[in-house]
């Protein structure tokens, strides 16, 4: 079965917490701190696979989450770091954020990756915090959380040519017999209900892959038939195979199906439109053929595309075209730059994620942010010189300021991620 879309949640892990120990040791009376830090939780990295071809998997599993960090041990032992888990995608696979539409990378080659959730640092033990005047810290930071978002997954196939055409003109059977490819073949609209891939094997020990696009038919941009969902893989080949029924046996006329299907591209994206095509007028097998292919073939000349007359059904025809195809792809640069994409800034995303943000709500001030998250962490509230190192690194990254600028006055509440206490300015 296949699949080319998926949402999906991931979970960095988090840092281990710092720890609160001290040397114990026989004849020693009064052994320091000698706390461990935490370990780096692991982080989410997207890996490109060539082995595999669908989202499918995704369909199932909705949340990924790697490995936390170890918190730290006595003996001045850190913790482990959390393992990363690596994510394994389909080559041509986007990742986006859910929630902006942004692209945050564009897997094309195999073996291709990208860090997109960082795990979180781990907590420095007490060892850190001993100083002349105090020995005997009771306290030690926290670890810091991994990164959490929801991603899109959008898989748009990478092959060198493109097949188009309306239902049912023989892209399927053209695909069948020119490559490795084994598409349902049968005589009714929308047999293809997915792309199919195939390796066109040259005599010459080269050869290139095509991809059969189901059918794309009028109004396919806004979402009719089976072309909105499918056009997105028309954008990765550099040449279009245009396969037209010129019989004319269902009694369509086979130049309008070419510009329908024509400003269906342009609808969807300029840029395919512009891609180079090469026209195949299938089914000259049929008698009718030879009635409509010499008018066909005119207008499709006089508008400056190269047109073969085929049968995918007789392999008529096929050769020629096989062997045009490879060579004009031969002389063709490969286009490896980047689509015209609007990207995901990550580290913006995370400097946003760390700014302190003070709100009133309910007669109490609200102070958060991911650096205020890390002095909470960070302090025992059991512990006197904890709580001054609290009060000082509140002053020092300006929350207390921004309380007062907000509004607050002696003895108004302060929350604090689960941490209530009345204002002091």
């Amino acid at each position: 079965m296949f699949s080319d879309i998926a949402r999906i949640i991931i979970k960095a892990g988090d840092g281990g917490n710092g720890a609160v120990t001290f040397h114990r040791e026989k004849y020693v009376a009064a052994g320091g701190p000698d706390g461990g830090d935490g370990g780096k939780g692991g982080n989410v990295i997207f890996i490109a696979d060539k082995n595999i071809n669908t989202l499918l998997d995704f369909k199932y599993k909705k949340k990924y989450i790697a490995q936390n960090g170890e918190n730290g041990k006595d003996a001045n032992r850190n913790g482990k770091n959390g393992t990363d888990l690596m994510i394994r995608v389909p080559v041509g696979t986007l990742v986006k954020d859910a929630e902006s539409g942004l692209v945050i990378c564009d897997l094309k080659e195999d073996g291709e990756s990208f860090l997109v959730a960082k795990g979180g640092v781990g907590g420095w033990g007490n060892s850190h915090f001993a100083t002349a005047t105090r020995q005997t810290p009771k306290f030690a930071k926290s670890g810091m959380p991994g990164d959490e978002r929801e991603v899109a997954l959008e898989l748009k196939l990478i092959a060198d040519v493109g097949l188009l055409g309306f239902p049912n003109v023989g892209k399927s059977t053209f695909l069948s017999i020119v490559s490795d490819a084994r598409p349902k073949i049968a005589n009714y609209h929308f047999t293809t209900l997915v792309p199919n891939l195939g390796v066109v094997q040259m005599g010459d020990g080269g050869g290139f892959v095509i991809a059969d696009i189901p059918g794309i038919i009028e109004g396919a941009h806004e979402g009719i038939g089976l072309g909105h969902a499918f056009l997105r893989h028309v954008e990765r080949t550099r040449l279009l195979l245009h396969i037209v029924d010129v019989s004319g046996v269902e009694g369509r006329n086979p130049v309008e199906d070419f510009k329908t299907i024509n400003k269906e591209l342009a609808l969807y994206s300029p840029k395919l439109a512009e891609k180079p095509q090469i026209i195949l007028a299938n089914k000259s097998d049929i008698p009718t053929f030879d009635e409509n292919f010499a008018a066909f073939q005119a207008e499709m000349e006089g508008m400056g595309y190269k047109v073969f007359s085929i049968s995918a059904a007789t392999k008529k025809g096929i050769r020629e075209v096989l062997n045009y195809t490879y060579e004009t792809l031969s002389k063709m640069p490969v286009d490896d730059t980047d689509e015209d994409y609007e990207w995901f800034d990550l580290e913006a995303a995370r400097e946003k994620e760390d700014k302190i943000v003070v709100t009133h709500e309910e007669g109490r001030f609200v102070v958060e942010g991911m650096r205020v998250r890390k002095i909470v962490g960070s302090t025992n509230f059991d512990d006197y010189e904890s709580l001054q190192y609290f009060q000082r690194s509140l002053i020092k990254c300006g929350v207390i300021k921004m309380l007062e600028e907000a509004g607050a006055k002696e003895g108004d509440t302060v929350s604090i991620y689960g941490v209530e206490f009345d204002f002091v300015p």
